[in-house]
């Protein structure tokens, strides 16, 4: 892997990278980068990866360390509490004769080497559309309400792909247990999404979502370097030319940044052709990685209240302009080496477009 140290969403990649293995590769930073760095950590979700890369160097003694290190340990102990719920969630929509699937979340959790290493708080569920109405009734119901479920009836990310056969490809597992389930008498089963399909969600979920966290990219990593034998690539990536494009630029960007091994080297080969303005992208908003930095978190209001009360307009037109891979997923373009301007002015094209469509339907926001 090529060091990066310009920024500080490099010093981000430079821990993350290999932190899931069991022997982490050796850590080339000062103390100063370390101290630097943690807080980005920490905010990212990526405290416990960090304090893995960490815990057996001399860093594990400093203050940073240690705020690594109690960060694992709760998120240890809120591990059983999210596995406790999610059993909880299975149970009640079964109960009523719904049979859900689980991704995100402790579906992708599970398949890191050791437990609490990957926070997640959210439990998505996916059911069938004739399914939907019945099970947002029961999760609604008052005893349930201490379960945070998102709750779906299709998976945009893999709209090329029939839900039936997301269903028959899914699997039950054990919590606790990953790839290969080995069901013990007497213990819940949880059913996730196969795992081609639930590879190909997480890739352009992340692009979708602008590959801000870096915790999306860990993902991709922890599951490339444990595929099993038996994974179909061709499933997982798809028949879409677009949608191949989009996955193995994600798996481009962990191969790059977090040193991620992609074992088949045609494909490693060809996630190798990420761009570098996508690399120099991500590694920026790694440098402040917070959901509240974030579309439409950094809008300071509404386009509608501008209508009324157009001061500060100009300024939150800044905070607008798209993000090139936001832009590029949203126009449907593909990620390659030639300029993002005009994805980026495409997409607010649209954008204006759709506004303007609304503000035609009377759909303005009514504002105080």
């Amino acid at each position: 892997m090529i060091k990066r140290r310009e920024s500080s969403g490099s010093l981000v990649a430079a821990v993350l990278a290999g932190s899931w293995r069991a022997q982490p590769p050796q850590l080339d930073l000062t103390l100063s980068e370390f101290n630097e760095v943690t807080p980005l950590l920490y905010e990212s979700g990526a405290a416990a990866l960090g304090w893995q890369r960490i815990q057996s160097t001399e860093f594990s003694q400093s203050p940073s360390g240690d705020l690594l290190h109690q960060a694992y340990r709760l998120q240890l102990l809120q591990s059983s509490i999210n596995e406790t719920k999610i059993r909880k969630v299975f149970r009640l929509l079964r109960g009523v004769g719904i049979e859900p699937i689980l991704f995100k979340g402790w579906s992708v959790a599970r398949l890191y080497p050791q437990r609490g290493l990957r926070p997640y708080g959210d439990i998505d569920i996916l059911v069938h559309p004739k399914d939907y109405a019945a099970a947002k009734l029961k999760l609604s119901e008052p005893e349930n309400r201490d379960c945070w479920v998102d709750l779906h009836q299709r998976l945009l990310e893999l709209d090329d792909r029939k839900l039936e056969d997301l269903f028959t490809r899914s699997q039950l597992v054990e919590v606790g247990q990953a790839f290969l389930p080995v069901p013990t008498e007497g213990n819940q089963l949880i059913r996730v999404l196969g795992l081609e399909d639930h590879s190909a969600l997480l890739a352009i979920h992340l692009l979708k979502h602008g590959a801000w966290r870096p915790l999306w990219l860990c993902d991709l990593a922890v599951i490339l370097d444990a595929l099993p034998e038996t994974f179909d690539w061709d499933l997982c990536l798809g028949q879409k030319r677009l949608r191949v494009n989009w996955i193995t630029t994600a798996l481009g960007l962990a191969q790059s940044l977090l040193d991620a091994q992609i074992k088949q080297p045609a494909l490693a080969a060809q996630a190798r052709q990420v761009p570098d303005w996508l690399v120099a992208n991500v590694l920026k908003q790694w440098e402040a990685p917070s959901n509240m930095l974030q579309e439409p978190m950094n809008h300071a209001a509404p386009m509608a209240a501008y209508l009324r009360r157009p001061r500060g307009v100009l300024r939150d037109l800044r905070n607008r302009w798209p993000n090139p891979i936001l832009a590029t997923v949203a126009v449907k373009g593909r990620f390659n080496r030639l300029p993002r301007l005009p994805y980026q002015i495409g997409n607010c094209l649209l954008r204006v477009t759709r506004f303007a469509a609304g503000l035609g339907r009377g759909e303005l926001t009514q504002l105080g």
